[in-house]
């Protein structure tokens, strides 16, 4: 841990237990709401520190209720807008220790005091030391005054809540409560090394015990989460850890023995091996556009001892004809032979709406015009991968968005301009995931529904050879 981030302090004293904790969590809290970075970014320079675990949850859960903690602190500054930004999240770390742990409040105000001294703000210890004493105080009206507004009881922007209320206005409310609740642990067991129920015994008798899921026929629930390190099978890749709703992916692309499949927006991997566990397919090309998130697919395909091609890349290139040459085929030069592809997997970048409950950072980084930006992106690589895709081919287009401009609404857009393309069979939502939802075109998975997954949607798509 660098000297910058645990101050020294006075011969023969302490800090009060927990301080240097907080501290922490304050300056990574901050790196997300000042700086814009995303909380993986804002905790790696803790990844060494005795207390990394600590750091993390505390930084994590300030962040979950960010703003609704910032709002009931507030009306204590009297100087608002001269708060330094490590300071202002010291408060709210503080506040959600007090709020949501089972500190004693008293403590908690010690070890506050404290921790604006490690930041290296001392004059300011006596200002951290009044507004957390009222705010053990007065909470309960401070918060009762917050939560009359519906996205500041929740923690969520209100944009988000307005598009929420819109897309859907029925399930609002416990999309909002569920982006709260922590996620459970949901592992995807490759059945064709392991068969499910042994692999439960082995859980059981490893003191990790699990439960199978109806509905998903390679996830296993555990009962209660544990570090990756102790999970049966998992360094050698027997099993990995991927989200129940993300594991219809590879089932609904429904890849056969001897297909060539492009896996376009691949990383971290998670699908791209699933589909390798699936069928024995001529080849798989994982695509992204990112070196450093691609070599996260290399290590996951190397954890379980698979292989496919992989090639740093924006697919919108791959598919784009040869300059001074329109007829040439798209990606020529680049796809190994150059031919197109049976199956192709989308699995497009968006506003991640759908991944709150694990990762909180994105209430405080998404704005209401990265939506528009994320679909325009998500036009262009649907377009181009579709040029990539066989006559009677089948490409899936998924994102773990919950708004329809993401979703149905682009997925239309590209229809009406597309005449090859036109949707493929699904199965109803109902049978497809508990709580699922039809959508005009494809299929939409909530969090907070009866499956308990976080938020997909899901739409296929065919090629034809005539137009639509």
């Amino acid at each position: 841990m660098s000297s910058e981030l645990h101050a020294p302090r006075e011969r023969g004293a302490r800090w009060a237990p927990g301080a240097s904790t907080l501290a922490s969590a304050a300056r990574a809290v901050a790196a997300v709401a000042a700086l814009g970075r995303s909380a993986d970014e804002a905790l790696a320079p803790f990844d060494r520190a005795p207390d990394r675990g600590a750091i993390r949850a505390v930084a994590l859960g300030s962040l979950r209720w960010y703003l609704r903690l910032l709002p009931a602190i507030t009306p204590l500054l009297e100087r608002r807008s001269r708060l330094a930004a490590e300071l202002r999240s010291l408060l709210v770390v503080a506040a959600h220790q007090v709020e949501y742990s089972r500190n004693a409040p008293e403590a908690t105000v010690h070890a506050a005091v404290d921790a604006a001294r490690i930041l290296e703000q001392p004059r300011a210890s006596g200002l951290v030391n009044a507004v957390m004493r009222r705010f053990v105080r007065e909470r309960a009206a401070l918060l009762a005054r917050v939560d009359a507004d519906l996205a500041c009881a929740t923690a969520h922007p209100e944009w988000l809540v307005s598009e929420l209320r819109g897309a859907w206005p029925e399930e609002a409310a416990s999309v909002l409560a569920a982006n709260n609740v922590h996620p459970p642990l949901v592992l995807r067991v490759d059945r064709s090394r392991v068969e499910l129920d042994a692999y439960l015994a082995e859980l059981e008798e490893a003191g990790c015990p699990g439960h199978k899921l109806d509905w998903a026929p390679d996830a296993v629930e555990l009962e209660q989460p544990v570090p990756v390190g102790e999970i049966p099978g998992f360094a050698e890749g027997r099993v990995s850890v991927q989200d129940a709703g993300a594991q219809l992916a590879a089932p609904l692309l429904d890849a056969q023995p001897g297909m060539r499949v492009l896996d376009a927006c691949a990383a971290p991997g998670g699908k791209t091996l699933h589909l390798l566990e699936r069928a024995d397919l001529q080849e798989l090309l994982a695509i992204d556009i990112d070196p450093a998130r691609l070599k996260r697919v290399e290590d996951n395909l190397e954890r379980a001892h698979r292989h496919a091609r992989l090639l740093a890349l924006d697919i919108r290139a791959l598919a784009t004809p040869a300059h001074g040459a329109p007829d040439r085929p798209p990606g020529e030069g680049l796809l190994p032979d150059g031919r197109l592809f049976d199956r192709i997997l989308v699995d497009a970048p968006c506003s991640s709406t759908g991944v709150i409950r694990r990762h909180p950072d994105i209430k405080l980084l998404r704005r209401r015009q990265d939506v528009e930006a994320c679909a325009a992106v998500q036009l262009g690589i649907l377009r181009a991968a579709f040029r990539l895709l066989v006559p009677g081919g089948r490409l899936l287009y998924c994102t773990c968005s919950l708004l329809p401009a993401e979703n149905h609404r682009l997925v239309t857009a590209f229809l009406g301009g597309e005449p090859l393309a036109r949707p493929a069979p699904m199965p109803p939502a109902a049978e497809l995931a508990p709580g699922a939802r039809d959508c005009p075109v494809g299929i939409q998975l909530l969090p907070g529904a009866r499956a308990g997954t976080d938020g997909f949607y899901y739409a296929c798509l065919e090629k034809t050879t005539a137009g639509n």
